[in-house]
């Protein structure tokens, strides 16, 4: 067996994920009736509705590698990186990741918008566990690679969402992580900053260092990535070299829009489906 950047399976595994699965319990509204109230009251599950937005998972990745999974809305791909980030608890299968993991996978997420960008800095290493003295001697290369100016001593709820992605990137890079998570945050700020966070997960890869990153941005997996993974509905659709990977999904999601448009629906952009509610990515 050979990763997609040429390694070999003697390379050591940083993430290997077996029949991972993630279910979810709604409850679908509709009107409080008198007969809702009772049918609650007696025990009765109705209105509930499960289902799974991660099924029969199964990859493994090396350290060096850098793996974009990509897919459509509702994919599961979220999903899948609080599972690696230790957020969400599988419902099924097993997870193992070996190495110190650092994740960015909500702007802002974390932050204590009453406290300054600095202190946000101290707040996310005592999080991390990382020693105060150890903080406080890389405070000065994550002040500088954050690159906020004088908002660096601002409270946080006066930033920008590219403010707290750049705070945020250079918190998450900076405490030398084996396994970096990264989602869609790469899309956020100046185009600058952007191409100097690709620089530094470059530089991670070089370092043998894991990277999973989800995003939409199919040029990014192809010059930056040396793996991809396709999601759909909670399954694998393809894993394996950028270019085919994309290739597929590119073709799927042409499929989806001719079908969408034949039945007279206006298929939704990513940012409004984002907006929609609550849900797997």
């Amino acid at each position: 067996m050979t990763s997609a950047n040429g390694y070999a399976a003697a390379e050591q595994v940083a993430i290997k994920v077996e029949n991972l699965g993630v279910e979810y319990s709604l409850k679908l509204t509709r009107k409080n009736t008198f007969r809702h109230t009772l049918t609650r009251r007696t025990g009765s599950t109705g209105g509930e509705t499960k289902f799974w937005a991660l099924r029969d998972v199964s990859f493994e990745i090396v350290h060096g590698e850098s793996l974009g999974v990509i897919g459509p809305n509702g994919a599961g791909k979220s999903t899948l990186l609080q599972v690696l980030a230790g957020i969400i608890t599988p419902s099924a299968g097993v997870v193992e990741v070996d190495g110190h993991v650092s994740s960015l996978l909500t702007l802002g997420a974390g932050f204590d918008g009453e406290l300054s960008g600095r202190d946000n800095i101290r707040l996310a290493g005592a999080f991390m566990g990382l020693d105060h003295n150890v903080v406080e001697e890389r405070l000065p290369a994550m002040v500088e690679y954050a690159d906020l100016g004088p908002f660096i001593d601002a409270a946080i709820k006066t930033y920008s969402a590219g403010m707290k992605a750049r705070l945020g990137f250079a918190i998450a890079t900076s405490v030398n992580p084996d396994i970096l998570l990264l989602d869609e945050v790469l899309a956020t700020g100046d185009a600058a900053f952007r191409e100097k966070s690709k620089t530094r997960v470059l530089e991670l890869v070089k370092e043998a260092k894991a990277i999973v990153l989800v995003t939409h941005d199919m040029e990014w997996v192809r010059e930056y990535c040396n793996k991809a993974m396709l999601l759909e509905k909670g399954h694998i659709v393809a894993v394996g070299s950028p270019d085919e990977v994309v290739a597929i999904h590119q073709e799927h999601s042409a499929r989806r829009r001719a079908e969408q448009t034949a039945a007279g629906v206006m298929p939704l952009q990513p940012a409004v489906a984002a907006a929609s509610g609550p849900g797997p990515r």
